[in-house]
C-alpha cells in the first residue's frame, strides 16, 4: 500500500483521465495507492477540497496559502484557524518560503505569511507542509521560532541539501521527496535517501506536476506515486513492499487526525506490523 501525501487533485489536468477526479483516485487505488492528501494551494480552495474528502473517504485535505500565490488580503492567524477547523484539515499548508521567484510575491511578504500558518498550526496542533527553495536559512530559523516540534510537519517536495535536511528531521519534520527523485541528474536526492532514516520519509507526486520517469513530461497522477517509492527502494537496497508499508505508517504518525478516515486494510496491517501506535 502507498500513500500519495502531497496532490493538488482540484488542478488536474484535462489530461488525466479526462480532469475527472474520481477516474483518477481509481486509477491509483488501482496501483495500491490507499490515502490522498489534498493540499491547498490558496484558503478558497479549502471548501472544494473539503467537498471532494467528503465524496471521496480515503481523501484528507489542508488548509493553507501557498507562498507564491498573490493575495488580495493577507490571512490573519485567525482566518486560517476557522477555515482548517471549519472544514476538517488534517495539516496546515502548504505554506513556506521560495527565494527562486522573488517577484511574485515580496521576501517580507513571505516571511509574514509563513510565520501566521506556523502559529496557526501550532493552535490547533496540526503538522505543517512547508514549501522551501533556495530559503534554507531563513526557513529553519522560522521553524525553530515559531513550529511546534510535538507535532512538526513536512518539507515537501524536497530538493535541498541533505545538511537541511537533517536539521528539519532535528526539529521534529519529515522529508517528502517526489518524482524529482527519479529524474537522471537527482543523484544528491538518491543518496539522501540512502542516508536519511527511513522512519523519517514520505513519497508523494505533487500531481499534477513532476511527473516521475519513465512518465515525464506529462501530467502527474497519484498512481505514480509507487516510481517514487520504486527509486528510494533501489537507493536504499531494500524492498518496495519495506518502503510502502513504512512511508505510510510515517503518514499516519504524521498526520494524526487522519487515522480515523483510513481504510480498515491499511488500520490492520499498520496494526500487525506494529509501525502504527
Amino acid at each position: 500500500m502507498f500513500v500519495d501525501s502531497h496532490c493538488h487533485l482540484d488542478r488536474l489536468s484535462e489530461h488525466t483521465h479526462g480532469g475527472d477526479v474520481a477516474a483518477t483516485l481509481a486509477a491509483a487505488r488501482a496501483a495500491n495507492v490507499s490515502q490522498f492528501l489534498a493540499i491547498a494551494v490558496t484558503l478558497e480552495d479549502v471548501p472544494g477540497l473539503a467537498a471532494m474528502a467528503k465524496a471521496h473517504q480515503d481523501v484528507a485535505i489542508s488548509a493553507g496559502l501557498h507562498p507564491l500565490h498573490t493575495a488580495t488580503n493577507e490571512p490573519s492567524v485567525n482566518d486560517i484557524v476557522e477555515i482548517a477547523d471549519q472544514y476538517g484539515a488534517v495539516a496546515i499548508g502548504e505554506t513556506g518560503l521560495d527565494y527562486h521567484y522573488q517577484d511574485s510575491v515580496p521576501i517580507d511578504t513571505q516571511h509574514e505569511r509563513f510565520t501566521r500558518h506556523l502559529l496557526a498550526a501550532r493552535e490547533l496542533e496540526l503538522p505543517v507542509i512547508v514549501h522551501t527553495r533556495e530559503a534554507k536559512q531563513e526557513t529553519l530559523s522560522l521553524l525553530r521560532k515559531y513550529a511546534d516540534p510535538k507535532v512538526g510537519g513536512v518539507l515537501h517536495c524536497f530538493t535541498e541539501d541533505i545538511e537541511m535536511a537533517r536539521e528539519a528531521v532535528r526539529l521534529g519534520f519529515y522529508i517528502s521527496l517526489s518524482g524529482i527523485i527519479t529524474f537522471r541528474n537527482a543523484e544528491s536526492l538518491r543518496e539522501l535517501a540512502r542516508q536519511l532514516p527511513l522512519d523519517r520519509l514520505l513519497i508523494e507526486t505533487d500531481s499534477p506536476y513532476l511527473a516521475p520517469v519513465p512518465y515525464r513530461g506529462k501530467p502527474n497522477e497519484p498512481a505514480w506515486v509507487v516510481q517514487v517509492a520504486e527509486c528510494i527502494a533501489q537507493a536504499r537496497g531494500v524492498s518496495v513492499d519495506e518502503v510502502a508499508m513504512q512511508t505510510t505508517a510515517n503518514f499516519y504518525h504524521l498526520f494524526r487526525a487522519a487515522v480515523p478516515d483510513a481504510p480498515e486494510s491499511v488500520k490492520q496491517a499498520l496494526a500487525q506490523s506494529g509501525l502504527l501506535v
